[in-house]
């Protein structure tokens, strides 16, 4: 199954079963922030990726100096392992990450669950590339994707066992929007998939149109 069919059977799903005043508030934060987010704030396609220095799953420190070291980067925030969506997503980088490579990109994914879930993500979907914490979402924020998510929500996410204080390490109830940013190897962005919408991301197929396109002209 194609991973926008995947998505659009999970929201059929949550549409038909959820109670309606949980879909309704899912909902309404889902478009209130779709009508309030400014794309303009968020890094945009020419500009240089900000540095970072973030730990992956075993509590290495990852710097984007060292990973650009080895060429162009592509990177992928994700909200969490609780979120569906994600893991949908975090499947499908998977299945073309032989691909990714073999082009000489790195490719990391960026959360802001601590080094701890990190590694129990990693490890229950098998993932071959580095999950990196953004603790806090500072890094995130530096990127102007951030989502604060509403107080009404929090009443749902504990009551399907979503705790985001324990996951995260703080109560902020922020996450990032589950951005997708390709980075030549001089560290400037070449293509971005930022959608407000959670529920929309990028096809792996558009990814791999992304790097053909730079290492043809990087001749990578």
């Amino acid at each position: 199954m194609a991973q926008h069919a995947e998505i659009s059977a999970i929201l059929e799903s949550f549409k038909k079963n959820a109670p309606e005043p949980v879909y309704s508030a899912i909902t309404k934060a889902r478009n209130d922030f779709i009508e309030s987010f400014d794309p303009k704030a968020a890094i945009q396609v020419g500009e240089t990726l900000p540095e970072f220095r973030l730990s992956d799953a075993t509590g290495i420190e990852r710097t984007s100096a060292e990973l650009l070291a080895n060429g162009p980067l592509l990177i992928t925030f994700y909200r969490g392992e609780w979120c569906p969506f994600c893991n949908i997503a975090l499947v499908g980088f998977q299945k073309i990450i032989d691909e990714i490579k073999s082009k000489g990109i790195t490719f990391v994914a960026i959360s802001p669950e601590l080094p701890n879930q990190s590694l129990s993500t990693a490890e229950k979907h098998d993932l071959k590339f580095p999950v990196l914490s953004d603790v806090g979402n500072k890094y995130a924020k530096q990127l102007g994707i951030l989502f604060q998510q509403p107080d009404s929500l929090r009443p749902i996410f504990e009551k399907f066992g979503n705790r985001l204080a324990e996951r995260n390490g703080d109560d902020s109830f922020i996450v990032p929007v589950p951005a997708t940013i390709l980075v030549d190897k001089k560290g400037v962005v070449r293509n971005t998939f930022i959608d407000p919408d959670y529920t929309e991301r990028v096809e792996p197929a558009t990814v791999l149109e992304w790097i053909n396109g730079l290492t043809s002209q990087e001749g990578c």
